[in-house]
């Protein structure tokens, strides 16, 4: 059946890619589209559900063919945040630190930045160059620390006040948002004849559909068999609320990113908090299930392991150390889904005709709110272009026999994926509901 601008559409989830999806959908002109989530936008589990995120145009792959279309992507959603009437009041282009210290952080590093290409950036090596980036706040040693500060064209995005931007702005194109109750909560996706023809809900409805796109972000998994192709993966991020007298000394200070230790940002206006994560390769929850096959199964909690406490103060003692010892306002653990090769998966489902992907953001699908949705209609339009859709198509083969431990080319802590299972302590900071709308 031919996709017309009346057909009935389907998005699982209205995280970052949902809502994202939506928008764009709406954008084109189609007229009967629906999200479903058990959880209000922005939901508390969605990763985008955030004060601030990391925004650049920069691309995280190894091979060439792989960077070319990465920062082709990159630079589409680059272009969104600063030229978009919807996304650009949220983007602040305060400038990127990216550094390392030890010599398998900084060939890392190497991959993602190319100096020769960009005068905007400016090599670091002394602690002086460091703290000159924010002198007034800036007071760490930085001991060891080498990299490179983009002085433009990178920042940070206030993470959920635009995804409930995208959100809004889907509504009031057309697109009904069901979220925040039983009835947005998807129990099973209807399989039918071989194809999916839409979804469950907790309260028993029936929601049929011509297409169904699954942006159901770390839970994908739940809804589908991806083939080893999804390890859900979390994070871990506090919050140290700063004194009303102290927060204009921290504005416009640019996003300090240490691959090997963690970084942070500029306090938020609304509430003055400084976000602090601390860098590793993830944390699984590695159960398995009834027939035997290992998963990792994500679920909400807002608190960290002790061990990621550490990690943030160790941080902080080598970049502000006057906020080294002060208590944590928030914290809470952020999960995403790992592909086997960090690359997207964004297709139109090869066995099921009716079902669009647009999972797998492993780790950095946030910066691409204003336009990932747009390639994500383009998949269930057959529009994405062949060096694309090489790059993000569905692809188990590259999943088999995967390893679950794989860091994927992330340093910090250990170096090595932790599991939830062997944690022992975790913080005990004060809950707060971060969902709003």
């Amino acid at each position: 059946m031919a996709i017309t601008k009346s057909s009935s559409i389907l998005i699982v989830g209205a995280g970052t890619w949902g809502c994202s999806t939506a928008l764009h959908l709406a954008r084109r002109g189609y007229t009967n589209v629906t999200v479903l989530d058990p959880y209000p936008v922005p939901s508390a589990i969605s990763a985008g559900n955030d004060v601030n995120k990391v925004i650049s145009s920069g691309q995280y792959s190894n091979r060439k063919d792989e960077i070319e279309v990465n920062e082709i992507l990159g630079e589409q959603a680059f272009q969104g945040w600063k030229n978009d009437p919807l996304f650009q009041p949220y983007y602040h282009d305060v400038g990127l630190l990216m550094s390392a210290c030890t010599s398998a952080g900084l060939d890392r590093l190497g991959v993602r930045v190319r100096p020769e290409a960009d005068p905007n950036l400016v090599e670091m090596s002394r602690p002086e160059q460091f703290r000159d980036l924010a002198p007034a706040v800036l007071k760490g040693d930085f001991p060891g620390w080498k990299g490179y500060f983009l002085r433009s064209g990178a920042g940070w995005a206030h993470a959920r006040n635009a995804l409930v931007a995208a959100a809004r702005e889907a509504q009031r194109l057309g697109v009904k948002f069901v979220a925040g109750s039983p009835a947005g909560r998807v129990i099973t996706l209807i399989f039918e004849n071989n194809d999916v023809k839409g979804a469950v809900t907790a309260d028993g409805k029936i929601w049929r559909a011509e297409q169904t796109i699954l942006c159901a972000g770390a839970s994908a998994g739940q809804f589908l068999d991806f083939k080893d192709q999804l390890r859900p993966t979390a994070w871990t991020l506090v919050h140290i609320a700063l004194k009303p007298e102290e927060r204009a000394l921290y504005k416009n200070m640019p996003v300090i990113f240490n691959i090997e230790k963690g970084f942070f940002f500029e306090p938020d206006e609304e509430r003055g908090e400084i976000k602090i994560c601390d860098e590793h390769p993830g944390y699984t929850n590695m159960v398995r299930s009834q027939d035997g096959k290992l998963q990792s199964l994500p679920f909400e909690k807002t608190q960290v392991p002790l061990e990621s406490e550490k990690r943030v103060r160790a941080l902080l003692r080598e970049t502000v150390p006057q906020l080294a010892d002060r208590p944590f306002s928030f914290a809470r653990i952020c999960w995403c889904a790992d592909t086997a090769n960090r690359e997207f998966i964004i297709d139109r489902h090869p066995q099921h005709k009716s079902l669009i992907l647009g999972c797998g953001a492993s780790g950095r699908g946030y910066k691409y709110l204003p336009s990932i949705g747009s390639l994500i209609v383009d998949a269930m339009e057959g529009k994405v272009p062949e060096k694309v859709h090489d790059l993000i198509k569905w692809s188990p083969e590259i999943a088999s026999d995967r390893n679950w431990s794989d860091t994927l080319g992330r340093f910090g802590g250990p170096n090595k994926v932790m599991d939830f299972h062997d944690v022992k302590e975790w913080t005990n900071v004060q809950h707060r509901d971060i969902s709003k709308l």
